[in-house]
């Protein structure tokens, strides 16, 4: 192999190792050790590792894979204050996202993830599933599961739990595709969504 091919070969590597999902992960969340995430009070304590994705998707909010977001995503809502969306807004004026209020009930958190993801992601499609009374961290919560069809048409599936404390939104989504990969990961997220809490 000449000089030439060898450099093309080693830069088409060295691409493919830095567009890996595992490159784009900026800190590893290592099985077994305490972390606090989106910069709240809230602490999980995985049972395996996950990469946390970088990335400023909100003043509270962090997400976590285990193969790339494509894949698996976890996201975390650490404390959303009323007044405030989900997530960081792209566009205030036309296209604003919902946002957490002191008037939100618990029966009405699904429908806030459902507006976020119609605005955030561009999404048409999403059916809430199920919704049913949950403890989540140490408090009344509610647990709900969802499918949407994202941008590239492809049907994903979600669950989350979620509670109101202090007057503010904590809850943990999981959203993977529904054919094979949400089955694949959903005991990982059942396990780190059973390990929150709040000190």
């Amino acid at each position: 192999m000449t000089h030439f091919l060898k450099k093309i070969a080693l830069t088409s590597m060295l691409f493919a190792l830095f567009a890996s999902p595992a490159a784009q992960a900026h800190k590893l969340r290592k099985q077994g050790t305490d972390a606090v995430v989106a910069q709240s009070s809230m602490v999980v304590t995985p049972s395996r590792d996950w990469n946390q994705l970088s990335g400023n998707v909100g003043k509270n909010t962090e997400t976590w894979t285990l193969d790339g977001a494509q894949l698996n995503e976890v996201t975390f809502f650490g404390g959303i204050a009323p007044g405030k969306p989900l997530l960081r807004e792209r566009n205030k004026k036309s296209d604003p996202l919902p946002k957490f209020t002191k008037e939100t009930l618990l029966v009405e958190v699904p429908e806030l993830l459902e507006g976020t993801y119609r605005t955030n992601k561009g999404i048409g499609a999403f059916e809430l599933k199920s919704i049913e009374p949950s403890r989540f961290l140490g408090s009344e919560g509610v647990f709900f599961t969802y499918e949407f069809t994202d941008d590239e048409q492809l049907t994903r599936q979600g669950e989350a739990r979620a509670t109101i404390f202090g007057g503010k939104l904590y809850m943990i989504t999981f959203d993977a595709p529904r054919l094979r990969y949400f089955g694949k990961f959903a005991n990982d997220f059942r396990s780190l969504a059973a390990s929150a809490r709040l000190p």
